[in-house]
């Protein structure tokens, strides 16, 4: 379902009238034109467990080798049991492997990844796959309703929201595997770490 910068203003007409606000506003401040949004309902687990499927297909290796599934995405299915419970059922993957969420904002990928690749050069597993969903319509959904209610609203205290309206939804799966059993020869050369917690207290969702 695409989403255009467009639509979402016009649904945020009555703001942009009272505060006085151009149509474009939130393409030109953004660059963003368009996203994409999942059928209203569609479950993260759910949409992970075929981009998961269709990435060990695609790595050419056999189920067997896999030790390992992270679901590394801030959206999940409930607090628990772990969405990558239900996306390790749905891919099919061995009762042997690790299965975990990782939840750390836009990292949780790229942290999923060093992980399993840790685990690989230790000698623990053989390969895993890192899988994450984001379903953004219900952020903008509610930033809308949020706007459209707030008659306190100014030209200056708007701008904090107009990140929320440029969420849309993805999916992306990583497989990595130990080098003897590459299939492609790429190679993860390496990972750091570097967190400037200062300003932890300026954005927070979810609570």
């Amino acid at each position: 379902n695409v989403v255009t910068s467009e639509e979402i203003e016009r649904r945020l007409e009555p703001v942009y009238k009272r505060l006085g606000l151009p149509a474009g506003r939130l393409e030109l401040m953004t660059g963003i034109r368009e996203r994409r949004f999942y059928d209203p309902g569609t479950l993260p687990g759910q949409v992970s467990i075929q981009t998961a499927r269709m990435a060990v297909e695609q790595s050419g290796l056999d189920r067997k080798h896999f030790g390992a599934l992270i679901h590394g995405s801030v959206c999940r299915d409930q607090m628990e049991p772990a969405t990558a419970a239900g996306v390790h059922a749905g891919a099919e993957l061995p009762e042997d492997s690790l299965v975990m969420d990782v939840s750390n904002a836009c990292l949780g990928l790229l942290n999923g990844m060093v992980l399993i690749a840790d685990m690989i050069e230790l000698g623990r597993i053989e390969a895993g796959v890192v899988v994450g969903t984001e379903t953004g319509r219900d952020l903008v959904e509610g930033t809308i309703d949020s706007l459209l209610m707030d008659d306190s609203l100014t030209r200056k205290s708007i701008k904090s929201a107009f990140a929320s309206l440029t969420i849309g939804s993805g999916s992306a799966a990583i497989v990595l595997c130990h080098r003897r059993i590459s299939q492609s020869g790429r190679q993860l050369l390496g990972g750091a770490f570097l967190s400037d917690t200062a300003a932890h207290h300026l954005c927070a969702g979810g609570v």
